[in-house]
Formats: structure tokens, sequence, C-alpha cells
């Protein structure tokens, strides 16, 4: 199957330090992909270089969404690269506090606008619709999330779990085919873990969004992933099936330690 994005030779150095060694990855699609390894061995500098953030050093990154033709992402800008179908989830939860649950979703769903300034400014017809339109997609996802409870409850005082399932609403209001989450079960707890983990397949099975995250929850990676990539010191040193990667001696050495049910 022709992978709906293919990372190749990836390579990002921050002055004299190289953060980012030839790395190679795919996301076929209908897939859910890990890229696990320790603090510090790239894996949320991987995401800024496709993601826009980072311009890389050298390597080339190449997407094919549905239906359409391959398109190269290497240095676009990270706007540019959310309206070519690629959305993103942070590490450190980065909402918009002061404003609503409904409110940080239509942020998202507004790269998919078509009115411009003169619209905002004179309010026509077609700009009112589209508005209308906005609100409607947002709370459809709030659904979808499982978030309708808190649709008008400001963005800060939600529980942290539902703080977590929020970015990832506001990123699927952009309409991706692939979904870039960043350590999605940080400072969860089990229970909330446990929806996550439902709430992953049911966007990739519902959706049909592939998913490609960056996770230290082993139970989590290892229920979840169809493929693993694992890195260490800025390269990639597996790759392969959980099952595969649960045995491979180097992966046991650099990341999971002596105990393979970690």
């Amino acid at each position: 199957m022709k992978p709906i994005l293919e990372v190749k030779g990836l390579t990002m150095d921050f002055g004299g330090l190289r953060a980012l060694d030839h790395v190679d990855l795919d996301v076929r699609n209908g897939e859910i992909v890990a890229l696990i390894g320790p603090n510090g061995a790239g894996k949320t500098t991987f995401f800024n270089c496709i993601t826009g953030i980072h311009p890389p050093t050298k390597g080339d990154m190449l997407i094919s969404p549905p239906d359409k033709k391959q398109k190269k992402i290497n240095r676009l800008k990270p706007n540019h690269v959310t309206e070519s179908g690629l959305a993103r989830t942070f590490q450190n939860i980065r909402l918009f506090p002061n404003m609503t649950v409904l409110e940080n979703v239509m942020i998202g769903r507004h790269c998919r606008c078509s009115s411009g300034i003169l619209g905002a400014i004179f309010r026509n017809r077609a700009t009112v619709k589209e508005e209308k339109n906005i609100v409607a997609d947002s709370y459809m996802i709030l659904e979808k999330i499982g978030l309708t409870e808190y649709v008008n409850e400001l963005a800060m005082n939600l529980p942290y779990g539902a703080q977590r399932r929020l970015e990832i609403a506001r990123a699927m209001a952009t309409d991706p085919f692939i979904l870039l989450l960043d350590e999605p079960a940080a400072g969860m707890n089990p229970q909330e873990t446990s929806e996550l983990d439902d709430l992953i397949v049911k966007i990739r099975d519902d959706e049909k969004i592939s998913i490609l995250l960056i996770e230290h929850d082993m139970k989590l990676v290892m229920s979840l992933s169809d493929r693993i990539f694992v890195m260490d010191y800025g390269k990639k040193i597996a790759e392969g099936e959980p099952v595969e990667i649960k045995n491979n001696p180097a992966v046991i050495k650099a990341y999971l330690g002596e105990d393979t049910d970690a």
C-alpha cells in the first residue's frame, strides 16, 4: 500500500547538534503508527519538522492525500501544512484558555473558510451562512469527542483529560487526513488513558483519519499501534509491529528496559 505520509532521510541540525539523523518513516492509510524513544531522542523535533515549525537540514517529506497527487511539504509554513491535511496536538496543552470550548474548535475550523476580510466586514449572505456552518460543524465534532456538556465552558475550566480531548477536537476541525498526537496521554490517570485509547481508535475507524502518535505509555502504544518506529539519539533504531518491537534487543536496551512487559 502506498504511504500517505513518507519521510525520507530527515535530518535536523541545531548548530553543532544533530537532533535528527537521516530518519525514514511512513504512515499508510487507516493506520495508527507510534513513534517512541527515550526523552531527547528527537521525537518532537520530528513532529516539528513535518508540521513546518522547523525547516529540516536535509530530507524529503511527502504526503499523498486521498484522491490527490503526491505533494512535497518541505519548507511549507505551519498553516499551509495544516491546510494540506496534517493536524497536530502538542505535548504541552495549547488551548485558548479564555475562550469557550466551542470557540476553540471553531478556530480550527476557520482554516477551511472561504470568506475573506471583506466578507467579515460587510457580513454578506454567504459569510453569514458559512459562519452558521462553522458553528454546526464544530458542535458536531464536540459530539464525536464527547465534550458537548462543556460547549459553553471556558477551556481553562475543563478537567485535564477534557482539555486533552479538546485539543484533539480542534485539530480534527481542520479536516485532516493524518492526525499527529504528541504525548496525548501525558498526565492522564488510568481511566482517562483508557478513554483516550477508545477515542483514538474511534477517530481512525469512524472518521477515516490515520494517526501518528508520540507516546511514553507503553501499554497504550502496544494496544493501539499497527506499527511502531523507535528512535534513540536522533536515529531510527527499529520499526515493526508491536510484538516485534517488544522483543527487539536494541529497543529493550534503549527504551523499554529489561522488563519487556513494561
